[in-house]
């Protein structure tokens, strides 16, 4: 009896430093897969809620030219879709949903352009997740005129 005794005692429970460690790097691996995959998705959806404001608001201007027969000026910018320029046929409420300009995905102001250089008659930009003007990938500039 005395022998099974020690023997339950030399018999040692738990992990060793080799298997934890192991498992450290195991959960550190995953985590970062996990992880990567996770703010790649993000990012593809925050360009996909920015290309759809932008045909929107798109949208939204040339409800309000046919509304009012002109397009906003640079002055004005996109304000004038929620806030009343004194024009005659502007639709009371604003031509947008909520009572504010909405930010791109990455919460920047989109920049309205009248008569770019495009030949366009207007055009809405998103600067893309770095806010500047220029870039590649998501940096990229989005324009409402490619949104269509």
């Amino acid at each position: 009896m005395e022998a099974k005794r020690e023997k339950r005692k030399q018999v040692r429970s738990g992990f060793t430093m080799i298997e934890l460690v192991a498992m450290l790097i195991i959960i550190g691996l995953l985590a970062a897969v996990v992880g990567t995959n996770v703010m790649g998705k993000i990012e593809k959806a925050k360009v996909t809620t920015t290309k759809t404001s932008l045909k929107i608001l798109h949208s939204a201007v040339n409800t309000l030219k046919m509304d009012t027969g002109r397009y906003p000026t640079d002055e004005e910018g996109l304000s004038v879709l929620v806030e009343d320029p004194g024009d005659e046929g502007w639709e009371p409420g604003g031509y947008l949903e909520t009572l504010e300009i909405p930010p791109d995905g990455w919460k920047n102001d989109f920049v309205y352009e009248l008569e770019p250089a495009s030949g366009k008659p207007f055009v809405i930009i998103s600067y893309g997740a770095d806010g500047e003007e220029g870039g590649e990938g998501y940096n990229a500039d989005l324009y409402s005129t490619d949104a269509f």
